[in-house]
């Protein structure tokens, strides 16, 4: 397989390893324009420009005369007349057309992609890998405007696993490795606070405070004076952090506790119970996946006793909130669903209105996005009999649960936020910390879309506050998309939203909220183009990268290809979206794929879909925006009311 370099000096290998001859820089540069395109065509015109500043007369023949050359270099072996494989005419221009994982960029951002979804150890192989493609600045050499913005994003990449490398080292508890490398790069990147937030928990880590509280103070002092700011919630959460770990008796505190549970507990059931409560408070500390990984091996260890009562104490120890109805791990889910509807059967409906309330919430929890009645049902009766304890725990619990299953149609947004603030209310009123968070954090998403963003910005504000009063680190995660999503609702440039919403997908790595991380920064970027009309929305991005959602991005992507009939193909597929927060979002993405390509049927579907939101943003989600649901109404009404156009 022919594969191109791009991370370094452009460059190109056969199959055999070897260097292919690729002549001039002309025909490296020219290359490297069309692998940045990612498959795509590129015009002749549009070539001319990238290659010259003033084109020289004969500068359309000298770029097809570069074309033969680099064909002949990428298929040495092609029979004369032989039309090309790799490099073909398309339309006015060219594309390279290249297996997945030919260009050492792409293979680079698949491995960093892949490491945000695995355990550390595995995570840091990946990295590894991605960090090794890089022989020296992407496309070294090349000066033009595609290069420059090309290299800043392929810089970003590389920095970011960078900092992923880090993150998993200190997973892994290895702190040396990990300050090494980290002292290294905050000196060739002060800017980048993730890297010092890192440095100073890597040194607090290792034991070392008074150097964590040197490298925070040089943080705050470098980005005062180089870029004006003070630390970000991220960075001002790490000092927190060290600085709290220092009053409390120091960074053994955590171990010499553990130590001591370790040898005061006399084992068996009572350290289990006890196990799943640490479990469920490293989840909501940040430790998601790692809780995750546990969580269900324990639960097993519970049932195994044959004792229901006990089991359903540690379903209720690791129970994790969410309010995304996106399982991270929708196998994991279902075994949780399971054992909490096996425990159920067994304590029968004799069991304490409490105990069977907070069992039905969990399983509802783990059943958010499915389809079918069963989570909604067992959502409404965790509440009802909530209500019947009045114990303010249990009802904060059957909140939360019920407003994951209220995103089965659109329009539902002012369900939502009464779910939430009386979610707010009951859990301020109690001290319940983790369910005022998600509160706010529903608020968030529902007072989003019905288009109140201030409202929506105070309830942010508040989730910030506590959580980091409470040192709940996903919140940041979650409240900066709602940043983005503000910024394009009141009408930032589509680029600086753009860089934004890939800045926020970085954000996301090595969290643990693969729900909400898979395919976000592909379904985020084209409901922003498709809300604002872009043409060519699909331009640049790839199905496949789309995760859940790729049935709604492939007709765009395969429309900005110029393939019109495939795309027509593949809208004709697109069923219902699944419950969630996205629904509304979806549902655009389909009627205005519909309009595009002239299909009634879908365009009919969207609009009654669409009909109960009216009024609203396509914006239910706090993480992503489609624009207003009546701009969409009113272009799917001007379509339905035309001559009938082609149909599939």
């Amino acid at each position: 397989m022919v594969t191109i370099g791009v991370l370094g000096p452009m460059t190109a290998w056969g199959d055999d390893g070897a260097d292919l001859a690729l002549r001039g820089p002309r025909h490296r540069e020219l290359l490297g324009r069309l692998a940045a395109a990612r498959g795509r065509a590129v015009s002749v015109v549009a070539l001319v420009d990238d290659l010259w500043d003033d084109p020289p007369p004969g500068a359309v023949a000298a770029v097809r005369t570069f074309v033969a050359a680099l064909r002949r270099a990428l298929e040495p072996d092609r029979a004369p007349r032989a039309p090309a494989r790799l490099l073909v005419t398309q339309g006015p221009g060219y594309a390279l057309r290249l297996p997945a994982g030919a260009v050492d960029a792409d293979r680079a951002a698949h491995l960093v992609g892949e490491a945000a979804h695995l355990p550390a150890a595995a995570a840091l192989g990946r990295l590894d890998a991605a960090l090794g493609l890089w022989r020296g600045e992407a496309y070294a050499g090349v000066d033009a405007p595609w290069a420059h913005a090309e290299r800043a994003r392929l810089d970003e990449l590389r920095l970011g696993a960078v900092e992923q490398r880090a993150d998993a080292l200190l997973a892994l508890d290895r702190t040396r490795d990990a300050v090494a490398d980290l002292e290294q790069h905050v000196v060739t990147q002060p800017w980048r606070e993730e890297g010092w937030r890192l440095l100073a928990l890597a040194l607090h880590q290792a034991g070392r405070q008074a150097d964590a509280r040197t490298v925070l103070r040089r943080a705050r002092r470098t980005l005062a004076e180089e870029l004006g700011l003070d630390p970000g919630p991220r960075l001002a959460q790490a000092e927190a952090r060290v600085l709290r770990g220092e009053e409390a008796g120091g960074p053994d505190l955590w171990a010499r506790a553990a130590d001591t549970f370790a040898r005061t507990t006399t084992g068996g059931a009572s350290r289990l119970e006890q196990s799943a409560t640490l479990l469920g408070a490293a989840a909501v500390a940040g430790g998601l996946a790692e809780s995750r990984a546990q969580r269900l091996a324990v639960l097993r260890a519970a049932e195994r006793r044959g004792e229901p009562a006990r089991t359903a104490r540690v379903l209720d120890a690791v129970h994790v909130p969410s309010v995304w109805p996106v399982p991270d791990d929708a196998a994991e889910a279902a075994a949780v669903a399971a054992v909490a509807r096996r425990t159920l059967r067994a304590l029968g409906p004799g069991a304490r209105d409490r105990v069977r309330s907070r069992l039905l919430a969990t399983l509802a929890t783990e059943l958010r996005g499915s389809r079918g009645s069963l989570g909604p049902e067992a959502a409404a009766e965790a509440e009802a009999l909530a209500r019947r304890t009045g114990d303010a725990a249990t009802l904060a619990r059957a909140l939360g649960a019920r407003a994951l299953h209220r995103g089965d149609r659109a329009g539902r947004a002012a369900e939502r936020d009464t779910i939430g603030a009386e979610l707010v209310d009951v859990a301020a009123s109690a001290g319940l910390a983790t369910d005022e968070i998600l509160g706010h954090l529903v608020r968030v998403q529902a007072r989003t879309a019905l288009g109140d963003l201030a409202g929506a910005a105070g309830h942010a504000a508040a989730a910030g506050r506590l959580a980091s009063d409470h040192d709940r680190p996903l919140v940041e995660v979650l409240t900066s998309w709602w940043t983005v999503v503000r910024a394009a609702a009141e009408g930032a440039p589509t680029a600086e939203v753009e860089d934004a919403v890939r800045a926020a997908a970085a954000g996301l790595a090595g969290t643990g909220m693969t729900g909400v991380r898979d395919g976000l920064e592909t379904i985020a970027l084209l409901s922003l183009r498709v809300g604002r009309g872009a043409a060519g929305a699909g331009a640049g991005l790839a199905a496949g990268a789309a995760g859940p959602y790729a049935a709604w991005v492939a007709p765009w992507t395969l429309l900005a290809a110029g393939r019109p009939d495939e795309a027509r193909r593949a809208l004709a597929r697109v069923g219902d979206p699944p419950p969630g927060l996205l629904v509304e979002a979806l549902w655009v993405l389909a009627g205005r794929a519909a309009v595009a390509l002239g299909d009634r049927r879908v365009a009919t579907r969207a609009r009654d879909a669409l009909a109960p939101a009216a009024g609203e943003l396509a914006a239910g989600s706090g993480l992503l925006t489609a624009g207003p649901v009546d701009d969409h109404l009113a272009a799917l009404d001007r379509f339905l009311a035309g001559p009938p156009g082609a149909t599939t």
